[in-house]
């Protein structure tokens, strides 16, 4: 026969094992509020992400690093309304400026700028 001491162990350990099964058991509702103008804005958000793929940028420059610091530099400093930022495509670093709706828009800054940067043409980036 089984001890008393025994059984005892055992009930403690299945009251422990069950109680801990419990603890996990638990079971309720979320429920989400949002103003109905968030959709909207999310849908514009996507419009906008999507006509950014499709806009036009001028790469001016493409080569090391430290020149492409310092041609990002004289950008900056000859055209301060386009942005640039520095991209880096294995082995080159390239600076690409600007973010053109139109093609007839990338075309205009184009004409100004290859007076200073006479290798720089307008392409689309893929992502």
């Amino acid at each position: 026969m089984i001890s008393t001491k025994l059984k005892s162990i055992i009930l403690l350990f299945f009251c422990i094992f069950i109680s801990h099964l419990e603890s996990y058991a638990q079971q309720g509702e979320v429920a989400i509020h949002q103003d109905k103008s968030i959709e909207k804005l999310m849908r514009i958000k996507k419009e906008l992400n999507k006509s950014d793929s499709e806009r036009y940028k001028i790469q001016i420059y493409s080569g090391n690093r430290s020149d492409a610091y310092e041609a990002q530099k004289e950008f900056k400093d000859a055209f301060e309304n386009w942005p640039s930022i520095i991209q880096y495509e294995t082995p080159n670093f390239k600076i690409w400026a600007g973010n053109f709706r139109t093609r007839l828009e990338a075309d205009r800054a184009l004409k100004q700028i290859k007076g200073k940067f006479p290798a720089a043409f307008i392409f689309r980036p893929k992502k």
